[in-house]
């Protein structure tokens, strides 16, 4: 059972992050093991070396092995495990974003339903690709329009959105009477580290790339670190939350919008833009795929806002400012 600190937030004594080697990983369970839990993070590579409050244990990504015995007695588990969406939608890697989504989901709930002492809570990430593409409103939990019948968008794009529903229901099926599920509906994460969305961005800026993509009205829905690290730690502790919960700042903007004020962070006044072909070359060049910048993500936190979560960034220009000092590149 968890205990409290000084601070009134809960701390449990064990929690388990299947995936949490990825690079959302790295700084969820240092941030947790630094609030005073005991962190086993689950991942595919050997020679990872365990630190104060973080070991590491193997597993497959697909089955329940030799792993799910840390499961027995764990008080939460956050399964971050899938192929990493940065690369090119052929069929094979999108086969490989779903077996691997879904296989690792069915396991740690195989992990969960057969453990004597079951976690209290299940963290599934899941991601705001589910909802439609729209301009015209925002998609919140309760009233947002999941995707996949969009017309005048690439078919394969329906593809993402059954992969993102494939997930989620792979943790709504397995029967956990004793475990809250939680579905972590989380938009674009933007943190200093190098290798994330907002690293890739800076970069293009730098190069005065970071001009409107594709006209740019499409919206860009993102959610700090920090604000995302806290919101888990307010879905660990909440007993009464369970179900789908949007992980995105309250304010998403337009993709031009979105840039300008990412250029006027780093003082870069000037930023090309770029038409879809060219978005197209770039994105073969880079080896990901345009879905990630053309398709309009306008996805708003309404469970997290309605149970009074305050958000530290809940405006870009804040959150940008905040970024580009903690990347150390603040410009002239």
């Amino acid at each position: 059972m968890p205990v409290t600190n000084g601070a009134g937030a809960g701390v449990f004594v064990k929690i388990m992050l299947p995936g949490g080697t990825g690079h959302i990983g790295r700084y969820l369970s240092q941030s947790l093991a630094d609030r005073g839990h005991d962190v086993v993070v689950v991942g595919r590579q050997d020679g990872r070396e365990s630190s104060a409050g973080i070991r590491h244990v193997r597993w497959d990504g697909h089955t329940a092995g030799t792993w799910a015995a840390e499961v027995d007695g764990c008080d939460a588990v956050i399964n971050l495990a899938g192929r990493s969406v940065s690369c090119r939608y052929t069929d094979a890697n999108l086969r490989e974003m779903m077996d691997s989504r879904v296989d690792s989901a069915r396991a740690v709930g195989e992990a969960i339903r057969q453990a004597a002492e079951p976690p209290r809570v299940w963290l599934q990430m899941s991601t705001a690709t589910i909802y439609a593409h729209r301009f015209d409103a925002p998609n919140d939990e309760a009233t947002g329009i999941l995707g996949g019948d969009e017309t005048g968008v690439p078919g394969y794009w329906a593809y993402s959105v059954d992969i993102a529903k494939a997930w989620e229901a792979e943790q709504e099926r397995t029967e956990t009477p004793e475990t809250r599920k939680v579905a972590l509906r989380a938009a674009m994460v933007m943190d200093p580290y190098r290798g994330g969305v907002f690293d890739v961005l800076l970069r293009m800026v730098r190069l005065g790339l970071g001009g409107p993509v594709a006209g740019g009205a499409q919206y860009v829905s993102w959610i700090h670190h920090l604000d995302l690290l806290r919101a888990v730690v307010l879905l660990l502790d909440r007993e009464d939350l369970a179900g789908p919960v949007n992980l995105a700042a309250p304010n998403p903007l337009p993709h031009r919008e979105f840039m300008r004020v990412l250029r006027a962070a780093r003082r870069i006044p000037i930023g090309l833009p770029a038409t879809r072909w060219m978005t197209e070359l770039g994105a073969f060049a880079m080896r990901s795929d345009t879905e990630l910048l053309l398709k309009s993500r306008r996805v708003v936190p309404g469970r997290l806002v309605a149970e009074g979560f305050s958000f530290d960034f809940p405006d870009w220009p804040s959150a940008a400012a905040d970024l580009v000092r903690l990347s150390g590149n603040p410009g002239s």
